[in-house]
């Protein structure tokens, strides 16, 4: 017992949060026969990505025929659209027919969340990782620069777990916060989203009102202007809720605009979480930059595309994804260490995979990252189908 908090069980590895990042951050760890829980405050994986309907599975491509993320990323995009793509379908990579220049379709998939939150509970229980729904950290407690105890509520009321090593995959380093670990937050905040799915005469589609990032005229070669002026930080409980309901209310307007040429479409799905894209990341022991496209780090634990443009590749250095003053903690998916710029970029699907398997992977291995000898991480994520550098894959 502790705080008068009962202590229910020790795990070697905690995953808090079960989008993308701590999908494959609990499958890596698991994978290396470790006891694994995973903590998601909702009740279904994937989070932005299933419960959020941003349901495109950006570039595993540099958009110049390279793949650049390999290992858990691929598996979960093939995995993905198991029953088939509702769009995006790129049989130049998955059927190899075609070809995959700047002109052709780049490695990236539209599918169905409901499937996929399914096929991934399924993925990891048959891992042996245990999955907590409805359960979230609240507080940690700490000793000698670690985190011991984690502090979770749920159904149950509050209850404690013991813990070897921890990842901060909530996409907001709630975690980190708690344990007081440097952090930044968003400066510009997040515009209003509020996509939905409808059905009609042609099916089942996704509709995204407003823009799902900052507007980025570069990307889009047009000017973007969001729905409404107020930007959200998404780390307010009432803001959250404001900006939940002008959602809905925004959702409702377009489809009941839609209507009036199209009485046939009917509102299948809403979104069931705020859809916010960037809070808080963590000060890491580097902070990589949007100016470092093509550069080699030595301790690099795979690499992303950027799902803008193409041709940018990064390498993602371990030291983006701890701080050294927490030693058995480390963050993975849109908490990583980067700078403003680059944020956008690094918060997506693969990106989330591609550090998610790094971070499971190292806590398997260390409730000490600062001290990992990364050139072991390294051969066990080659080993695992991960290619690490730019140079071996052109």
């Amino acid at each position: 017992m502790l705080d008068g908090v009962v202590i229910l069980k020790h795990y070697d590895v905690a995953i808090c949060g079960g989008g993308f990042a701590g999908i494959s951050a609990a499958l890596a760890a698991a994978r290396e026969g470790k006891r694994v829980v995973l903590f998601e405050k909702e009740y279904m994986l994937g989070g932005l990505g299933t419960a959020g309907l941003v349901t495109i599975y950006l570039p595993l491509c540099d958009g110049f025929g390279h793949q650049v993320s390999f290992g858990i990323a691929e598996e979960l995009l093939k995995l993905s659209i198991t029953y088939g793509a509702e769009d995006k379908y790129p049989e130049n990579w998955l059927d190899d027919i075609g070809t995959r220049t700047e002109k052709d379709k780049r490695y990236e998939v539209q599918y169905n969340a409901q499937v996929f939150a399914v096929l991934a509970e399924k993925l990891l229980i048959e891992n042996n990782v245990d999955i907590l729904y409805g359960s979230y950290v609240v507080d940690v407690a700490t000793e000698n620069n670690r985190i011991k105890t984690l502090f979770v509520q749920n159904k149950s009321g509050k209850t404690a777990y013991s813990v070897r090593s921890i990842v901060d995959a909530t996409g907001d380093c709630d975690i980190a916060e708690f344990a007081k670990i440097p952090t930044e937050t968003f400066k510009q905040g997040n515009v209003l989203a509020a996509w939905y799915y409808f059905t009609d005469q042609n099916g089942y589609q996704l509709q995204m009102v407003g823009a799902s990032d900052i507007p980025d005229e570069e990307r889009t070669g047009k000017e973007e202007k969001p729905l409404i002026s107020r930007r959200f930080t998404g780390l307010d409980g009432k803001e959250l809720s404001e900006q939940v309901c002008l959602s809905h209310k925004t959702t409702l307007e377009h489809w009941l605009k839609k209507r009036e040429s199209n009485p046939s479409a009917v509102i299948s799905t809403i979104a069931t979480i705020p859809q916010i894209r960037m809070t808080r990341k963590i000060v890491g022991e580097y902070e990589l930059a949007h100016t470092e496209m093509h550069t080699y780090f030595e301790d690099s634990i795979g690499m992303v595309s950027n799902w803008k443009k193409r041709g940018p590749i990064y390498e993602v250095p371990f030291r983006t994804l701890y701080n050294a003053k927490m030693k058995n903690l480390i963050v993975a998916g849109r908490c990583t260490s980067v700078n403003e710029t680059l944020w956008d970029v690094m918060r997506v699907i693969p990106c989330c995979a591609v550090t998610g398997q790094a971070a499971g992977t190292a806590a398997a291995m260390t409730d000490d990252f600062s001290a990992l000898d990364v050139s072991k991480l390294q051969e066990k994520l080659i080993n695992n189908g991960v290619i690490i550098h730019e140079k071996d894959i052109l």
